[in-house]
């Protein structure tokens, strides 16, 4: 099932203890990770000596095609693998110990619901694990499932049943949510309802770390984009910069330049379409 990973351990406050902006731990931190699987040819290489620093409130997209080592990345984040080398730090602290305190939580791929609970009593259950988790009726209507709160777990289609494991992980109200794959099941308009609750959450000061292999979706919702291949990263940057060096047709300016301002009077007009980003505009069909 996908949880928010349990916590137990809080400091004195009720809250997972989480490092202040003074701290030089505030950040997650993956050094020189390193993991291989026994194959039937060999060892295969998923994970190939990758490095990687988050900010605290940043929203990170793990941006690859299928095989390019996001999951077990993912995997290593949350401390359900062990690294073969290098570290992982999540806000001063060995993933586990992250986990414990409350600090993260995780929407994975793998795994069920437990059936024959309603919606809200699942999101319920899970709320009692945590000390101070968010409200199960806020958490509910955030994760876009408060008309569907009484049926049962074994009822739902895929799609609701992906916006409940949402609503499992948010109702721990973690500083880190790592969610791996998580619009696969969803349409269209279930994509950006998703989104939107995740936007909603990032805005509370959260740092949000995604696996996806949709260049669209990186490119929308996330801040920064770390780009995989064949288990190596070759690209980090802003996403404005990671679509530009892929390539498309959208225009695209930083706002922050010298000397731009026609440029950045038609990216306010064009905000609707294309909103703002830090110093960064997309402007499309212009």
């Amino acid at each position: 099932m996908s949880t928010g990973l349990g916590a137990i351990e809080t400091d004195p406050s009720g809250h997972a203890p989480v490092a202040t902006a003074d701290e030089p731990s505030a950040q997650i931190q993956l050094s020189g990770l390193v993991k291989s699987f026994r194959g039937p040819d060999g060892p295969i290489r998923a994970v190939r000596g990758i490095d990687v620093e988050i900010t605290a409130g940043e929203t990170v997209a793990l941006l690859g095609p299928n095989g390019a080592g996001k999951s077990t990345t993912i995997d290593m984040l949350l401390g359900l693998l062990e690294p073969d080398e290098g570290s992982v730090s999540v806000f001063g602290r060995s993933p586990s110990e992250a986990v414990a305190q409350g600090a993260v939580g995780g929407m994975l791929q793998t795994g069920q619901l437990i059936r024959d609970l309603s919606v809200r009593e699942l999101v319920a259950m899970m709320a009692s694990l945590y000390p101070a988790p968010l409200d199960v009726e806020e958490t509910l209507e955030l994760a876009g499932v408060s008309e569907i709160a009484a049926q049962r777990t074994n009822k739902l289609s895929g799609g609701q049943t992906q916006r409940v494991r949402l609503a499992v992980a948010l109702v721990s109200d973690a500083e880190l949510l790592v969610l791996d794959e998580p619009t696969v099941a969803l349409d269209v308009e279930g994509r950006q309802a998703f989104w939107g609750t995740m936007r909603a959450f990032a805005a509370r000061g959260k740092t949000v770390v995604f696996a996806t292999h949709y260049l669209e979706e990186a490119d929308a919702y996330a801040d920064r984009a770390v780009l995989m291949a064949h288990g190596a990263i070759v690209a980090d940057g802003p996403t404005t910069e990671i679509r530009a060096t892929v390539g498309t047709r959208t225009i695209r300016a930083d706002a922050a330049q010298r000397g731009r301002r026609r440029t950045r009077r038609a990216a306010r007009r064009q905000q609707r379409r294309a909103p703002r980003r830090g110093s960064g505009f997309a402007l499309r069909g212009l």
